[in-house]
């Protein structure tokens, strides 16, 4: 079986679509890598795109996106509801088939390097981490763009590749190796982003919550509602609908309601299996009684 590796980058724009195209198209001129999916968001003003393909035609399709995004995006006009430190916000990697972790992190450095050299400030993180503090992506973003500009200078917070300067203009990149996550966000009806916030801080781990999950409160101005955004970063041990029913018993705390969710980007197969044997109290069900799975084996 060939090496197959997955890359999810988050770009800082979600407005402009002839930039997010511009940007996508990159992937696309690429032979041997396969788009998955991308998706855009107004509120957040970000955008998030998913492929897969062997590790150096990945490899040439991200530095290739990097490229067009720093002379595209321009971070001292950017505002949106996500947080972020960067045009290339993030761009992790994932092994898929016939590739370990340990691979996912040479890439990363390769990349990371890669980014270093356009003259953006670039930081390993997740299981790329140098340091034990930079491993956590919510550690590393901390202060986002605009806080940066003092962050930077300080030497614990000194670059992994490129200027130990911040980039007026594309900020700077977190490059990492980390196992498959579900982007989980569960929208609330009310206006009220305080309900938001105190919702996010007891499900997340650091506030006590759930042991796998990171959560954020945010404003959806289009919808006059607001979110919890979550990133579920091992759907195994902490599975999708827990983080959901979690939600819903906290919001009922306020007289809030669940009045939807959205998975951003692609969702492992398991991770909604898993919503379903709950959700339909299913005895003894086999992932082998997928229709769609018997006719791609």
């Amino acid at each position: 079986m060939a090496k197959l590796v997955e890359c999810v980058p988050n770009f800082s724009e979600g407005r402009n679509k002839e930039v997010v195209e511009r940007i996508v198209d990159e992937v696309r001129k690429v032979k041997e890598v396969k788009l998955l999916d991308y998706s855009s968001d107004e509120d957040h003003n970000r955008t998030v795109v998913t492929f897969i393909g062997s590790p150096e035609k990945v490899k040439e399709a991200v530095v290739n996106m990097a490229k067009v995004a720093t002379e595209l995006i321009d971070m001292t006009t950017h505002h949106g509801a996500h947080p972020r430190m960067g045009a290339v916000d993030v761009v992790p990697f994932t092994p898929v088939a016939d590739i370990t972790m340990e691979e996912c992190i040479e890439i990363a450095k390769e990349v990371g390097k890669e980014i270093g050299s356009l003259g953006i400030p670039v930081y390993l993180y997740e299981d790329a981490a140098t340091k034990p503090e930079r491993k956590n992506l919510a550690d590393v973003r901390k202060g986002q763009y605009e806080g940066f500009f003092e962050k930077i200078v300080k030497p614990e917070w000194k670059p992994d590749f490129g200027p130990q300067e911040m980039n007026a203009k594309s900020g700077c990149t977190a490059v990492g190796a980390r196992v498959a996550l579900v982007a989980f966000n569960v929208n609330l009806g009310t206006d009220r982003l305080e309900v938001a916030d105190a919702i996010a801080k007891k499900v997340r781990f650091i506030g006590g919550g759930l042991r796998f999950v990171k959560a954020i409160g945010l404003k959806l101005e289009e919808r006059n509602q607001v979110q919890v955004s979550m990133n579920l970063v091992n759907y195994e041990k902490t599975a999708v609908y827990r983080a959901f029913e979690m939600i819903k018993i906290e919001a009922k705390r306020y007289g809030v309601p669940v009045v939807g969710s959205e998975v951003i980007g692609t969702v492992p197969m398991k991770a909604l299996l898993d919503a379903a044997e709950y959700y339909l109290q299913i005895e003894n069900f086999d992932i082998n009684q997928i229709l769609e799975k018997r006719l791609l084996e």
